[in-house]
């Protein structure tokens, strides 16, 4: 579960990015990226030179990726990712499910789940004595 949590963050991560370079076009900009013509641009008036860089470069694609590569990394080596990062991501995938309904959020939300229940299947397995004791009643 949580292998497969890490390659959908992955895989949504590229998507993400990659397709804002391609199919939006936003990799046609490139030119005025790195000629300096963004360095006096603020969020209020952004060109669309800024808009691409934002909604490709600089967006949570790339983070994501390594995110990804992070949690199959420590997969990798017997470890358990942090339930924060599995809790933070499914928050922020439902704020966008609000604010843009037509993204694939659900995509995000089910290796947001995937992660979670895996984390908490090794753990059980790595101390199953005291996931018994904190299930029992006293």
């Amino acid at each position: 579960m949580i292998k497969c949590a890490g390659w959908l963050f992955v895989l949504f991560g590229a998507a993400h990015t990659l397709l804002a370079l391609t199919m939006e076009g936003a990799a046609r900009h490139a030119g005025e990226w790195f000629s300096g013509a963004l360095w006096g641009e603020g969020f209020s008036d952004m060109s669309p030179a800024n808009s691409a860089l934002w909604l490709s470069l600089e967006s949570f694609g790339p983070p994501l990726v390594l995110l990804g590569l992070v949690v199959l990394w420590l997969d990798g080596r017997g470890i358990t990712p942090p339930p924060f990062i599995a809790w933070t991501l499914g928050i922020l995938s439902l704020v966008d499910a609000v604010i843009l309904i037509t993204t694939p959020w659900p995509l995000l939300l089910l290796a947001n789940i995937l992660l979670l229940v895996g984390g908490r299947r090794a753990a059980r397995r790595v101390n199953p004595e005291s996931h018994a004791d904190a299930m029992r009643v006293p």
